[in-house]
């Protein structure tokens, strides 16, 4: 008999925790799960899940503006955001029931309370002492909050209250330019409401193709009076029934004003309070440091997800969560790469990338070659009323693929197929030599392998 309560104990059920707890399951292992909050974490309860919900109840009121279009009569169109949260709180209720019921399945012993470390093979859940051979942590990350004087005040919110409005303000002002800010810029817009973003950078979403974010700003954003402000550096916000938002801009002071404040800069890691420091787990400033393996510098305790500090996605603390379950589990030592690392942003139209950039190519000083494609050119995009975009693919001298762009219908969906490509070492010739499906936007991808090739059909010919 085993002198611990459980062969595995994971701290935290966010997409990382709960696949790992329901992985060392598979293994055989013993194994409980530790939640203080809801099944899902994050990602299910306040951010990937809800977010997508209500975008795709935008996209709908959006079809429904111009159903006309298509023949569709719909008289006055409306909406009602009451109803859209209901809508987004079933589909998080649902998902999170069907969680409850794979742990339940699995044999997973799923405990609802706060863990804290009190030595190398003891949690403190509640007053309750749960002892383990092996821990993963997995507690996540919270939006994160920057000393701005006034960033308390009344209607001054981050995404975790956002996702618990029924109802509208007016109109917003939302700090921070990156993924999450620019995804509710697009919500509030396709709703119809007026929106000032505020961003410290020279550009919105860091990191993001220079062509598509200038696409992106000039002919979906401006046009749908997103207003965006580069280069400001917020010093204070006076909150109330009217946010006013203050900021500096070459030099002079300036203010935005709308009826709610979004604080969208970023997420923390929740690594204070869980006790790291009772036994020792090394730190590189707010995150807990791993090794490939997912290892800490304690032999017997794996971190994965936000707390990491490697890449703060969900299907990253996945591959991680079921890499620390196999190493845990001991069974065959699985190392983790984060070369090929898929991202999303679900703007209207979706952006999506891998791998290496134009810039950073250039940056690293990698000799690379483009092909690219205006989804203006796709007959599915033309059907469903969504042809603009891009589709970017980047090889090395030699012609593998190193990265990939897209920008249009569906380009979340279709990068999968890219990261696939990246992670066997494809070339972009392969991909020109692989039949895609027509009608599709996947076609996209072929096209713009064909003129990386110099030899795509769709496409007028270039100038030499």
């Amino acid at each position: 008999m085993s002198e611990y309560n459980y062969d595995i104990v994971v701290l935290g059920a966010g997409p990382g925790g709960y696949e790992a707890a329901i992985r060392c399951a598979q293994y055989g292992k013993n194994t409980a799960l530790v939640e203080a909050r809801d099944l899902g974490g994050t990602c299910l309860n306040r951010g990937c899940i809800p977010t997508k919900a209500l975008l795709h109840g935008a996209e709908v009121y959006q079809s429904a503006l111009n159903a006309a279009s298509c023949g569709v009569t719909t008289g006055e169109v409306g909406f009602d955001f009451a109803k859209l949260a209901e809508y987004k709180d079933s589909v998080v209720a649902g998902l999170r029931k069907g969680i409850a019921g794979l742990e339940k399945a699995h044999g997973v012993k799923v405990i609802n309370g706060f863990g804290k470390l009190v030595d190398e093979h003891t949690l403190d859940v509640d007053g309750e002492k749960v002892t383990f051979d092996k821990l993963i942590l997995a507690t996540g990350s919270a939006p994160a909050r920057p000393p701005i004087p006034g960033i308390d005040g009344e209607n001054v919110v981050t995404s975790d209250e956002v996702l618990s409005m029924t109802e509208l303000p007016d109109s917003f002002v939302i700090i921070g330019g990156g993924v999450i800010g620019i995804e509710f810029a697009t919500l509030f817009a396709s709703l119809g409401k007026p929106v000032t973003v505020i961003e410290m950078m020279p550009s919105i979403l860091p990191g993001v193709d220079a062509d598509i974010v200038k696409m992106l700003s000039t002919r979906v954003l401006k046009r749908k009076k997103v207003t965006v402000i580069n280069n400001a550096k917020v010093t204070g916000i006076n909150g109330g029934e009217r946010v006013t938002v203050t900021y500096e801009l070459n030099g002079a002071e300036k203010t935005a004003e709308g009826g709610c404040c979004v604080v969208a800069v970023g997420r923390r890691a929740m690594t204070a309070n869980i006790g790291l420091e009772n036994v020792g787990i090394e730190m590189n400033r707010a995150f807990v440091n791993i090794d490939d393996h997912c290892r800490t510098n304690i032999e017997n305790i794996y971190a994965i997800g936000d707390i990491t500090g490697k890449i703060q996605l969900a299907h990253v603390a996945s591959a991680q969560g079921l890499a620390a379950a196999a190493n845990a589990c001991g069974q065959e030592s699985v190392k983790m790469d984060y070369s090929v690392v898929p991202s999303c942003i679900y703007t209207a139209p979706e952006i999506a990338f891998v791998g290496i950039g134009e810039e950073k190519a250039k940056q690293q000083g990698i000799e690379y070659k483009i092909g690219s494609f205006n989804v203006a050119g796709n007959g599915r995009a033309m059907i469903m009323g969504e042809a603009l975009g891009v589709a970017k693919l980047i090889s090395d001298a030699d012609g593998k693929l190193i990265g990939a762009q897209l920008m249009g219908p569906r380009a979340t969906d279709m990068i999968a197929e890219l990261a696939l490509a990246l992670k066997v070492g494809a070339s972009v010739e392969t991909i020109a030599e692989t039949i895609h499906p027509h009608p599709t936007v996947s076609e996209v991808i072929a096209e713009a392998a064909h003129d990386w090739e110099g030899l795509c059909c769709h496409s007028l010919p270039k100038k030499k």
